[in-house]
């Protein structure tokens, strides 16, 4: 009986983890931890736009071809697939900080040389390797964060990190315009990628931040889990000492998890939309200065185009932060999809140059809002010991999609497409991301696991 009494004693002290963050109020930590991760997503975002911006000055000084251009926009996002995969495996061996910070530091010493790059062969391959470090954030940031965050506030709070992507953008242009036109040392396409590898210095400041408490506990570090939870929650969730804390049992950092019978269904599905979502998006975008010629743009009407683009864009994920943590991530993406088809369709054979601003700004509201949601959602749909290597895999097939969008585009475009069929292309990828989202689970409301 003493002993029947014991073990029920036992099994009453494990606790899961997610359980803890139902009821824990939003502090001033989790407002840190969402600043520095913010940050993070910002530097991703400039790295990934600013070789688009300054690649023009770039094929002058090495005299490429436009297919030589069209690789060295792409060997970022070819660097990056081979990177998300690796990191998120590391994420989740050795921890979502440890990895965010060897991710910013190696990326910022390989950017950092790929700005003395004498030919373009030299600064291909520091481009590529560049991807291929940033690969970490890009695997990391979003499962840490929502690892991080009370259930209530986790929906909003992560679609709010994914602001980041605009911001990202408009601090590369605004660069782009300060320094290009600059003679000499500090300025140039040189003087650009300089400074913006400096970011890579952020590490410092993510190294302030507490790991994972998901991760901690998972790795069977139950008392510094402990503590992190205390002090996100600023003293308010208390436990006791003899507390064991868990999560799903699953093989930890193993890719072959996710193809299993319990996860492949899951892993499926967010291939396919993250692959088509992403050419939906990315097919547009890089072309969508060329594109704007054809409607009778300069390329410097096109940047502005693109910049105000980026402003339609901040808007749609606050909205749609506020709403998906009110209807749950299924319906408000399926909505936001919905909408940024009909505006892309209706983009694609706008009759005027209103119309053309009018629907490309209700088309970068909804998609961008959607991305937003879907950032958050696919983050939480793995349990805890995979959730980076699922999370990897999924960003993997976004990366695939930055690299075949834009020369299968190119393609289409070289064989006479005109504007309203190449965008019209383009966005049979958004119907198909928008069918498949209504086979994934809905995961609002739902501690992680």
């Amino acid at each position: 009986m003493e002993s029947t009494a014991k073990k029920r004693d036992q099994e009453q002290e494990a606790i899961e983890v997610g359980s803890l963050f139902q009821n824990m109020p939003f502090t001033k930590k989790h407002s840190f931890v969402g600043m520095a991760l913010f940050m993070a997503f910002v530097i991703e975002a400039w790295e990934m736009m600013i070789i688009i911006m300054i690649s023009g000055d770039i094929a002058a000084e090495f005299s490429l071809t436009p297919v030589q251009v069209g690789s060295l926009i792409g060997s970022i996002f070819l660097g990056m697939i081979p990177g998300t995969y690796v990191w998120g495996i590391v994420g989740d061996k050795i921890g979502r900080k440890k990895a965010i910070i060897y991710s910013l530091l190696l990326y910022g010493v390989v950017s950092l040389i790929s700005s003395f790059s004498t030919s373009y062969e030299m600064l291909y391959s520091f481009r590529l390797l560049s991807g291929f470090a940033l690969g970490g954030v890009l695997a990391c940031i979003f499962p840490y964060y929502e690892e991080m965050l009370p259930v209530k506030q986790r929906g909003k709070a992560a679609v709010y990190l994914s602001s980041g992507w605009p911001i990202g953008t408009l601090l590369a242009l605004g660069l782009t315009a300060s320094l290009m036109n600059v003679e000499g040392a500090f300025g140039g396409w040189r003087a650009i990628i300089f400074i913006s590898s400096l970011a890579g210095l952020w590490a410092f400041v993510i190294a302030k931040i507490p790991e994972s408490p998901y991760w901690l506990a998972g790795k069977g570090r139950t008392e510094e889990a402990m503590k992190v939870i205390e002090d996100l929650s600023e003293g308010q969730t208390k436990l006791d000492p003899g507390t064991e804390l868990v999560v799903s049992k699953v093989k930890q950092g193993s890719l072959l998890e996710i193809f299993k019978r319990k996860m492949i269904k899951t892993t499926v599905l967010q291939t396919i939309v993250n692959f088509s979502f992403s050419f939906g998006y990315w097919g547009l975008y890089t072309w969508i200065p060329t594109l704007l010629q054809q409607k009778g743009l300069s390329m410097g009407q096109s940047m502005g185009f693109v910049a105000l683009s980026a402003i339609a864009q901040i808007p749609g994920y606050i909205v749609s932060a506020h709403l998906t943590s009110k209807y749950g991530r299924k319906k408000v993406m399926f909505a936001f999809v919905t909408l940024a088809a009909i505006f892309g369709f209706a983009f694609a054979y706008s009759s005027n140059m209103t119309e053309l601003y009018i629907f490309n700004f209700a088309l970068a509201f909804f998609s961008l809002g959607a991305w937003g949601v879907w950032n958050t959602w696919f983050g939480e749909i793995y349990p805890t010991n995979v959730r980076g290597v699922g999370y990897s895999w999924g960003v993997g097939g976004q990366r695939w999609a930055n690299t075949v969008a834009p020369s299968l585009i190119g393609f289409v475009i070289g064989l006479g497409w005109v504007f309203g069929a190449t965008v019209s292309f383009i966005q049979i990828f958004m119907v198909i991301t928008l069918i498949t989202i209504l086979f994934i689970k809905e995961t609002e409301g739902e501690i992680l696991h």
